[in-house]
């Protein structure tokens, strides 16, 4: 994954803003011709976009983990996602808007986990780098790299990854379940 020039990041940034300021006054989603997008930033790529307040306090976040769409459109679409239709929160409110900040987090493409021992699992993941996905049937759920700052050890973090997706808290440990791992280069406002 390469990583974004500072101009970059400060365009993606700046297009989230604009996306949210547009639909909070005038209720339609921002269109941009893509001919004025920084050329890297039209490649396919995951992101998530995070909305926090006061004190780090998530108030939403919302992104795709697969490189579906160019990165920009991500960035519009997942900035609305998180703002409206994150189902952990109500639907951001325009007094709450100005205290929001945006961070944003570009995913390299997911890779999958040679199937091993639960032990042999745990030792493959590298706290503070790896984002992690659980799949399983029809279920799949994701931390980015930077929930380890919450969950320190890998069987805490797999446990409550476990939790989040509606599986049982040792799911991580079923040779049924996939693991992936991807890496996220991360800013914010």
């Amino acid at each position: 994954m390469t990583s974004l020039n500072e101009s970059e990041k400060h365009y993606l940034l700046r297009l989230a803003r604009q996306t949210l300021d547009l639909y909070f006054s005038e209720r339609t989603v921002l269109k941009i011709a893509e001919n004025d997008v920084p050329e890297r930033l039209k490649a396919k790529q995951g992101a998530f976009v995070t909305l926090t307040q006061a004190g780090d306090r998530l108030r939403g976040c919302v992104g795709l983990l697969e490189p579906i769409k160019p990165l920009y459109q991500a960035v519009i679409d997942n900035a609305l996602a998180a703002a409206f239709f994150d189902d952990r929160f109500l639907p951001l409110d325009k007094s709450e808007w100005p205290l929001v900040k945006i961070e944003i987090s570009v995913l390299s493409a997911p890779v999958e986990m040679a199937i091993s021992s639960p032990a042999e699992r745990l030792r493959q993941l590298r706290p503070l780098a790896d984002g992690v996905i659980l799949k399983a049937g029809n279920k799949v759920a994701t931390y980015l790299p930077q929930v380890w700052e919450e969950l320190k050890k890998p069987e805490e973090f797999l446990s409550s990854l476990c939790q989040k997706g509606g599986w049982s808290g040792d799911c991580w440990k079923n040779p049924e379940v996939k693991i992936y791992t991807y890496q996220a280069e991360v800013f914010e406002e």
